[in-house]
């Protein structure tokens, strides 16, 4: 059973983490998807897969809410340029999708294997 509570306070780890991580790009981001799936883990405990599940869950979590707020920047810049604007985020839209996707998929595997750590550890 899936314990909704530590895959949120993981989620909202990693973003507190990712938003001080924006110092050092890249790593930052990184270092969030793996707190955040730690803390997931070991609150939810319970053996490997179930820290795997948690720390997927927020992983996926943050991910997903990010690539959402990518795409609301790109619309509402495409917006503010008029039909030119929207003739170009249209097709950086693509683009950006397959960023975000990546992005979550990438968070969310790494946040998996740091819960699992966690779970490890709280046992």
């Amino acid at each position: 059973m899936t314990n909704w509570r530590a895959v949120f306070v993981g989620f909202l780890v990693a973003t507190v983490v990712g938003i001080v991580g924006l110092v050092v790009p890249g790593v930052g981001q990184l270092v969030a998807g793996l707190v955040g799936g730690f803390v997931a883990g070991y609150m939810a405990g319970g053996g490997l897969g179930s820290g795997f599940w948690h720390g997927l869950l927020a992983g996926s979590l943050g991910g997903i809410i990010g690539g959402l707020l990518i795409g609301v920047a790109v619309g509402l810049a495409g917006l503010a340029l008029g039909p030119l604007g929207g003739a170009i985020s249209g097709v950086a839209g693509l683009g950006i999708f397959m960023f975000a996707v990546t992005i979550s998929i990438v968070m969310a595997l790494e946040s998996a294997v740091a819960g699992a750590i966690g779970a490890a550890v709280s046992a």
